[in-house]
C-alpha cells in the first residue's frame, strides 16, 4: 500500500492529511466547507484515492489559506506516497464531461513543478461562499508540492460548478493514471535520465 502522512500548521491553518493512493476512494473529514468538502470526495471517488483530513482554517477571512494549504498538503502526500517511483506510468490525462462543461487535464510526475491552468468561470462565489478563483490555487498549490506538470483547459463549460467539479474529477482520473503501475516498465523507472 503506497500512503503517507503530511501536517502543516501555521498561524492561518492546521492541516493533518493521510492518503492512501491504493485504495476504495474514501474521504474521511471536513474542511469547513461545505463545497470543498464536496470537490474532495468527488476528487476521492473518481481517483480511488483515500483520504482522511483534519483541517482548520480562519475561515473567518475566506477560504483561501485553508483550499491552499490542503492543496499543498495533498500535493506533498502524493509526492511522498509514490515512493521511489519505480514501474510507475507516469503520465495520465483525462477529458471529462459534466453536463455543459468539457475539462481536460493532464499530468507529468516529472520532478519539475509546473501549473498550466486555463479557465473561464464567470460566477465570483459559489456554494456557501467559496471563491471560485480558489480552484486554480488549490491546483497551483498541489502541482506545486507534488513536484508535478499539471495542464487543465477548460474546452466549454458556462455553469461555475459544473466546471470546478469536472476539473477535480478530471484531475482524478489524470493522477490516478499516472500513479498507476505500467507492467511494461518492469519496476524501471520512467525515464530515460533514469531519475524523476
Amino acid at each position: 500500500m503506497r500512503t503517507a502522512e503530511f501536517s502543516r500548521k501555521t498561524k492561518e491553518t492546521d492541516i493533518k492529511l493521510k492518503l492512501s493512493l491504493d485504495g476504495c476512494g474514501i474521504f474521511k473529514g471536513e474542511t469547513g466547507c461545505g463545497f470543498l468538502d464536496h470537490m474532495m470526495s468527488a476528487f476521492c471517488k473518481h481517483s480511488r484515492f483515500d483520504i482522511e483530513l483534519e483541517a482548520v482554517g480562519d475561515t473567518q477571512v475566506d477560504y483561501h489559506h485553508l483550499t491552499e494549504d490542503i492543496g499543498i498538503a495533498l500535493g506533498t502526500a502524493y509526492k511522498n506516497a509514490l515512493g521511489d517511483m519505480k514501474g510507475i506510468s507516469r503520465y495520465g490525462f483525462f477529458i471529462l464531461p459534466m453536463d455543459e462543461a468539457l475539462i481536460l487535464s493532464a499530468v507529468d510526475i516529472s520532478g519539475r513543478a509546473l501549473s498550466c491552468i486555463s479557465l473561464n468561470i464567470l460566477a465570483e462565489q459559489i456554494g456557501n461562499g467559496f471563491d471560485t478563483e480558489l480552484c486554480e490555487e488549490f491546483w497551483v498549490a498541489f502541482a506545486r508540492s507534488a513536484l508535478i506538470t499539471l495542464h487543465i483547459r477548460q474546452l466549454t463549460g458556462s455553469n461555475s460548478h459544473h466546471i470546478i467539479e469536472a476539473v477535480f474529477k478530471s484531475c482524478a482520473k489524470s493522477l490516478k493514471q499516472a500513479a498507476a503501475f505500467d507492467e511494461t516498465m518492469k519496476g524501471e523507472i520512467p525515464s530515460s535520465k533514469g531519475v524523476l
